[in-house]
């Protein structure tokens, strides 16, 4: 037959990228990465100036048609390969980023009448305004002794689909009903591409509340929301809700042509970049944690049966490997922080340092920051910068750092904060495996891993666990590339299931990181004293944080 190839395309927060691959062995044969021309939208509207609130974070839904105009040619070309041998497509998205569309299944943003209001625009999955629908949706459910809230960990986030169209009713009624459907924006591709609407089930069970067996929360729990609600989810939550691996239809002819790829090629229904990542790493069975490791860390877990674990982020049927209970926690900032602090908090003589030793300032800062021992810095912090997800579910926790002396170096902070978001992972870990879901070893993948070796040693240290890292530079795209060979199937010289995918298509590095006994009897110590202060300031005992929150939005009015 010939080889044959899927086209995996990961959406990130940043940029869009295309990955070919070898549908025989997984090789990854092209890339093509696509930054999105108008970046996050987090200040103010394109064109029109409109100023943003705090904690918006909006998307433009053309930059995403964009990557596949731009980068899906791109790796056909540079491969030289055959349009034709391309058998299928998957995407995966950061979620829960979504937006509002009209019968025709355009987004309100683009048209006339409402692209200078910002509800009608995406939201990007760290658009945050949604807090307070947040907590009453949470509040809500708790009295009523809902029997979902569990499954999400005591508590929905604001990132999440009714607290973000809760927000637009709220704040535009007109926009909430001049839309037909409320879709994610991976939901919103796939239709793009196919020109027919499928709702895949890991957003829908991660992002939305569905559930296999429950379906959505009732009709009763939206009237108690809000009157106006009532009908959310048989009207604009609407749709067939699907497995992953579930072909969604076919290229049609006029993106076919857009993207240089013949039409009625399969496409694979939407994906979640950090779940695309688990197959992607091979993992396809219980016992393995795989964390897609970038700005923030997502943490993936399969099991047999529904436990309740708490601040999990969800536990989903299908949601991630279709026969398994897909577990899902997570960090909302990770390399968000390291950034933060090269970016906003270095001296002046560390980039300089770096720019005459021709490194970056983080190769810089890694490099010096190895030279200590566990607990040689005298620092710890807690790794809240963006707040917590979980296990305690609160965007209003800010960072801390305690211990700095006049002789404390930029490179000790540096490693405290990589150790802090390892004792992040740790309180995950440790979550999961007390609630009767077991976590034997853990998978790395994502942007860190691939640069950061100090970071890895960390977590192996910090949580007694071997740690293997994917092959890949782009596992969740490879991933989306599984599925999307999912969709074609077998006869078409796809697979017929993941399973199967993986075990040919997936790779894990030769080298893995194994815990060092005297590192870890040291981070055993130091993580008794981070569970003291996560406690101290996350779970009531001092508000300060809320305290310091509440004084700079008063502030700034």
């Amino acid at each position: 037959m010939g080889k044959k190839y899927a086209i995996g395309i990961d959406y990130g927060t940043q940029s869009g990228r295309a990955v070919l691959v070898d549908l025989a062995d997984g090789t990854e044969v092209a890339d093509h990465v696509t930054p999105y021309p108008h970046q996050v939208i987090d200040e103010v509207l394109p064109e029109s100036g409109v100023k943003l609130e705090h904690d918006w974070a909006l998307q433009h839904p053309a930059d995403y048609i964009e990557v596949l105009r731009r980068s899906v040619p791109a790796v056909v070309r540079e491969s030289g390969i055959d349009p034709a041998d391309v058998i299928g497509i998957g995407i995966d998205f950061t979620a829960c980023t979504m937006l509002p569309v009209n019968e025709a299944g355009e987004p309100l943003c683009l048209l006339p009448a409402f692209k200078d209001n910002p509800h009608s625009w995406v939201k990007l999955w760290k658009h945050h305004a949604a807090q307070d629908e947040a907590n009453l949706i949470n509040e809500i459910a708790a009295n009523l002794g809902e029997v979902w809230l569990p499954r999400y960990g005591g508590k929905i986030s604001s990132e999440w689909m009714v607290a973000k169209v809760w927000q637009i009713l709220n704040e535009a009624p007109d926009i909430y009903n001049q839309t037909d459907r409320f879709l994610e924006a991976t939901d919103w591709v796939v239709y793009k591409m196919t020109g027919q609407v499928t709702r895949n089930s890991c957003t829908a069970g991660y992002k939305s509340i569905w559930h296999k067996q429950d379906g959505y929360p009732s009709r009763e729990f939206f009237m108690e929301l809000d009157p106006r609600l009532a009908n959310l989810t048989e009207t604009k939550l609407r749709g067939e809700i699907v497995p992953l691996g579930t072909k969604a239809g076919e290229l049609t002819a006029e993106m076919a042509e857009m993207m240089g790829l013949k039409a009625g090629t399969a496409v694979a229904v939407g994906n979640v970049d950090a779940h695309a990542a688990v197959p992607g790493v091979g993992v396809v069975t219980p016992g393995k944690l795989v964390m897609a490791m970038g700005t923030s860390i997502c943490h993936m877990l399969l099991g047999e049966e529904e436990k309740q674990v708490e601040g999990m982020c969800g536990v989903v049927e299908d949601g991630i490997i279709p026969g398994y209970f897909g577990y899902e926690a997570g960090q909302s900032a990770v390399g968000d922080i390291f950034e933060w602090y090269v970016e906003e908090a270095v001296p002046a003589y560390v980039k300089e340092a770096a720019q005459a030793e021709g490194v970056s300032v983080h190769e810089w800062l890694e490099k010096k920051a190895s030279a200590y021992k566990p607990g040689e810095t005298g620092l710890l912090a807690l790794d809240w910068w963006n707040g917590n997800r979980s296990v305690l579910v609160d965007t209003d926790l800010t960072g801390l750092l305690i211990g700095c002396t006049l002789l404390t170096k930029p490179e000790e902070i540096y490693r405290t904060l990589l150790e802090a978001t390892a004792f992040g992972t740790r309180k995950i870990i440790d979550a999961f495996h007390s609630n009767g879901v077991e976590v034997n070893e853990l998978y790395a993948c994502g942007g860190l891993p691939q640069k950061n070796r100090l970071l890895m040693q960390i977590y192996a240290d910090v949580t007694n666990r071997e740690i293997k890292v994917a092959a890949s530079k782009q596992t969740p795209a490879l991933g989306a590339a599984m599925f999307g060979a999912v969709a074609a199937g077998k006869e078409k010289g796809g697979y017929d299931s993941i399973v199967d995918a993986a075990k040919q298509m997936a790779r894990v590095r030769e080298e893995s990181f194994k815990p060092i006994p005297e590192n870890v009897a040291v981070y055993e110590q130091l993580y008794q004293e981070y569970t003291k202060l996560h406690d101290y300031f996350g779970r009531g005992e001092n508000n300060v944080m809320k305290r310091l929150k509440a004084m700079k939005e008063q502030a700034a009015h």
